[in-house]
């Protein structure tokens, strides 16, 4: 089982590797997020051996019970919420997250922008993007990311740049490209786009940050 994660571990890493050269980008500037949620610490321990120290999990209450523990044992992990958050765990997110990336709508920047003045916690924040106009997923309409963008940055948060979710079975790299865009129009950097399945073509289009869960873990465990 070990030899079978670490394998992927490196398959994973040499591909993305192999998409940035063709994108004459350095491997080093993409950041692989090892999505780690509904799998148990004995799942993610092979690849925290192996090096790995960037995670990814959905839910607080579930990275709240999981993490402790792992992160004693390796102090330097950081650990990415990539699922939708709601307001009132904001405070919770802050306090346990390095990063946060689906910040979607003003009254969650609040919620967060709160939540850090009161800590001594600031975690980067991705503002997600609805890059598809699809009603069944988070994310600001790109009409309304102006105004998002200024909202989280008057409220204190460390935007580090935009995310998104491109619409299943349809060629991503259009929307990819559209997210790029956005990003270069509000002055941001950070790209979270590309997951299992399409990650290489996000990398080639310019993606800091690919969140890989099912090529690495497999199908989705047992919540911890």
């Amino acid at each position: 089982m070990i030899a079978d994660d670490t394998t992927k571990l490196q398959a994973i890493r040499s591909r993305i590797a192999k998409a940035a050269e063709l994108a004459d980008r350095r491997a080093a500037d993409v950041t692989l997020i090892a999505v780690s949620k509904t799998h148990p610490a004995a799942a993610i321990e092979p690849l925290l051996v192996e090096g790995q120290r960037v995670f990814g999990e959905n839910r607080v209450q579930e990275a709240s019970e999981k993490w402790p523990a792992l992160r004693a044992a390796y102090p330097d992990v950081e650990l990415h919420l990539i699922g939708q958050l709601q307001s009132n765990k904001a405070a919770d997110a802050v306090a346990l997250f390095d990063c946060i990336h689906a910040v979607d709508r003003p009254s969650l920047v609040e919620a967060l922008g709160k939540a850090m003045a009161a800590s001594d916690r600031r975690p980067d924040c991705f503002l997600q993007v609805n890059i598809g106009d699809e009603p069944q997923k988070g994310g600001c309409a790109i009409a309304d990311l102006p105004a998002l963008v200024e909202q989280a940055r008057a409220a204190g948060l460390p935007v580090a740049g935009l995310m998104c979710l491109p619409p299943a079975d349809i060629e991503p790299a259009p929307y990819f490209a559209l997210l790029a865009k956005l990003a270069r129009d509000h002055g941001l950097t950070g790209l979270s786009m590309g997951m299992s399945d399409d990650f290489e073509t996000a990398v080639t289009i310019g993606a800091t940050h690919v969140r890989i869960g099912s090529a690495l873990f497999g199908a989705r465990g047992v919540a911890a």
